[in-house]
């Protein structure tokens, strides 16, 4: 997924929203800047297919040789796929974090809550002031 296509959290999460079956699912993942902030990531959490996220809560947790840094929802929905070899690779998700670093897809509950997010010219403003 291209970033300036993308939705972000203010807490460097981005969704992209895709089609299938007639579905709307989020996909979702962390930012290049949160991962340049975290440096050497050494574990990551992730729910399990099935679990439901609400916007703004927390789904799972990336941790660095620095910090433990919570994962926040940007949609509510259920999970429905699990990137599940990412926390073995995590290398990936550095090499790759809009592509093949993605976290979890997500059916949209609804899909209104998009609106409330940050576009990329304002996430990217917000992490130049910070």
């Amino acid at each position: 997924m291209q970033p300036e296509q993308l939705k972000y959290n203010p807490s460097h999460e981005w969704v992209g929203v895709t089609e299938s079956g007639g579905e709307k699912i989020a996909v979702i993942g962390i930012t290049d800047f949160a991962l340049e902030q975290l440096t050497d990531l050494v574990y990551m959490a992730l729910p399990k297919v099935g679990t439901k996220v609400t916007a703004g809560t927390e789904f799972g947790e990336v941790e660095s040789v620095k910090a433990v840094s919570p994962l926040y929802s940007p949609v509510d929905g259920e999970v429905v796929e699990v990137h599940d070899g990412l926390a073995d690779q995590l290398e990936q998700l550095a090499a790759d974090p809009f592509g093949d670093g993605w976290m979890i897809k997500v059916k949209l509950a609804d899909d209104a809550k998009l609106d409330g997010l940050l576009d990329y010219a304002a996430y990217k403003q917000q992490c130049a002031n910070s």
